[in-house]
């Protein structure tokens, strides 16, 4: 008996057609070729362009003060260039932006303690996108406590404070008491004009003087400069009420 045979391969199937002379009925055979078994199974997911993208940059950000000049610059390793940084939650401190390639910078306007949180994506494709929550810390430059507070001792108001210099920098410090009587009369208790060192922490500043009787607020106030870098700071205290000098004329 004569047999025709004819094979095609189509997407990954050969098809057998095998037909007998003289009979009326052909059989059809689909076999699934083995060495695409792998291909037909679905496609898989994409691989992850380039290695894990991670933060490198520590939680705690370097400290600086109110109105100096600031600038730290965010690092990442792994993803695909270019970058992109951003603010995803919480509040920069007033006058510090960041940037989009990682650079934080301007002079903040106060001090306090800033709590956010900065997302950084990559340029892959798929993108790559991480989170890391951070702190900066606006440390007071210039500090003023009072040691002993401001009090009457007979017909004289005296009393002590504390100065401090947290900042990197030595200042040139004013520091003066008034006793501002209710007419609005003022009074010096205190006068100072130094260098108050870089990394101070407690300098005792004491004033006092002899007053007629009344009524007086006192007012503390410091101010420092640091002429290089334009930078001044100041900080006060006041009695909370009127300090009563009973003694005297």
């Amino acid at each position: 008996m004569t047999k025709v045979r004819r094979v095609r391969r189509d997407g990954g199937l050969v098809v057998g057609l095998a037909c007998v002379l003289g009979m009326a009925a052909c059989q059809l055979d689909v076999v699934r070729a083995g060495d695409r078994q792998a291909e037909t199974q679905g496609a898989q997911a994409a691989p992850q362009d380039g290695p894990s993208l991670v933060i490198q940059n520590d939680s705690d950000l370097p400290d600086t003060f109110p109105h100096a000049t600031y600038e730290f610059k965010f690092r990442a390793h792994g993803g695909v260039p270019v970058l992109h940084w951003k603010l995803e939650k919480g509040a920069l401190p007033p006058g510090i932006k960041l940037e989009e390639d990682g650079l934080l910078h301007g002079q903040p306007e106060r001090s306090g303690e800033f709590q956010f949180t900065v997302s950084v994506t990559d340029g892959g494709k798929p993108q790559q996108a991480v989170q890391k929550g951070f702190v900066l810390r606006v440390r007071s430059a210039l500090s003023l406590n009072w040691k002993t507070p401001a009090r009457v001792s007979g017909n004289r108001i005296e009393g002590t404070v504390e100065v401090a210099n947290t900042t990197p920098d030595d200042m040139d410090l004013t520091f003066y008491v008034l006793a501002v009587a209710e007419n609005g009369r003022a009074t010096a208790l205190g006068y100072q004009h130094f260098v108050l060192r870089r990394g101070t922490l407690s300098k005792e500043l004491p004033f006092g003087e002899t007053l007629p009787h009344g009524g007086y607020v006192v007012r503390v106030d410091a101010v420092g400069e640091v002429a290089p870098k334009n930078l001044i700071y100041r900080e006060n205290l006041q009695t909370p009420s009127a300090l009563q000098v009973t003694v005297g004329p």
